[in-house]
C-alpha cells in the first residue's frame, strides 16, 4: 500500500498538521521502506507540515499548544528519518549562531529554521529566545561561527538586529561573520538598511540563503 513519493510527502506533512505523532513515525518508516531519500522526507514532508502549522498559528487558527503537538509529530518522524541522512564530516560543518533577539519570546520560526539548517548539515548553536544582543557576538567569537541568524516577530525589537551588526563591527569581526535576519515584520529592504547580509522569508529560503552566504554548494 506504499504510495508515490509525492503522496507520502503529503501524508508526512498532514501527520504534522493533524498532530498525529505515531502516524508520522509510521509514515516515515513507510517512506524509507519505499526507497525514498530521508532528506526530502524531512524538508518536503515534515518541515512542510510545520510550515503549514506555523501559517495556521499566524492566522490564529492554531494556538501555541497546537503548534507544540505539531512539533511533537514532526520530531517523531524526524527520529525515524534523521539516522538515514548522509553524515557530513563534522570538521567540515559550518557553525551558525541562532536566536530570537532581546525582548521577544516568539521562537516557532526560529526553531523551524534551526531544524532545517541542522538537516542541511549546519552545526547550530541555539541561544534560545529573548537573547541579550552582546551574547550573539560573544558566542560567535567563542565558537568561531561564521553566521549569525537573528529572528523577531515584533516591530519593537527589530532595532536589536542593527545593534548586533554594530557590535560585530566594534568587536572587529564583522568581516568574518555573516548576518541573516527573518521574522514577520522583517523585509529585504530592512536587511539592506541595517547592513545585514541577507533576509529570508521562511525556513526553506533560510537554508538556501545560508549556503549562498557561506559559498556552500
Amino acid at each position: 500500500m506504499a504510495g508515490t513519493k509525492e503522496e507520502l510527502l503529503a501524508k508526512l506533512a498532514e501527520c504534522v498538521v493533524e498532530m498525529e505523532e505515531e502516524e508520522a513515525a509510521d509514515t516515515a518508516r513507510e517512506y524509507l521502506e519505499s526507497g525514498y531519500p530521508a532528506f526530502d522526507g524531512i524538508m518536503h514532508g515534515l518541515v512542510e507540515g510545520m510550515n503549514q502549522a506555523s501559517e495556521l498559528f499566524d492566522a490564529e487558527e492554531y494556538f501555541v499548544t497546537d503548534v507544540l503537538l505539531c512539533s511533537d509529530a514532526m520530531y517523531a518522524g524526524l527520529e525515524v528519518l534523521k539516522p538515514h541522512l548522509e553524515e557530513e564530516n563534522a570538521e567540515e560543518r559550518k557553525k551558525a549562531v541562532i536566536g530570537v533577539v532581546e525582548g521577544d519570546t516568539h521562537d516557532i520560526g526560529k526553531n523551524l529554521v534551526k531544524i532545517m539548517m541542522e538537516t542541511a548539515g549546519f552545526e547550530m548553536i541555539d541561544l534560545g529566545r529573548d537573547v541579550p544582543l552582546q551574547k550573539f557576538v560573544d558566542t560567535a567569537k567563542e565558537t568561531g561561527a561564521e553566521l549569525i541568524c537573528l529572528s523577531t516577530l515584533m516591530t519593537t525589537t527589530m532595532g536589536g538586529m542593527e545593534t548586533v551588526v554594530e557590535l560585530l563591527k566594534e568587536a572587529g569581526i564583522r568581516d568574518k561573520v555573516k548576518v541573516m535576519i527573518g521574522g514577520g515584520p522583517i523585509s529585504q529592504k530592512y536587511a539592506e538598511k541595517i547592513g545585514a547580509d541577507g533576509y529570508s522569508q521562511n525556513a526553506v529560503e533560510a537554508v538556501r540563503l545560508a549556503k549562498n552566504l557561506l559559498n556552500i554548494c
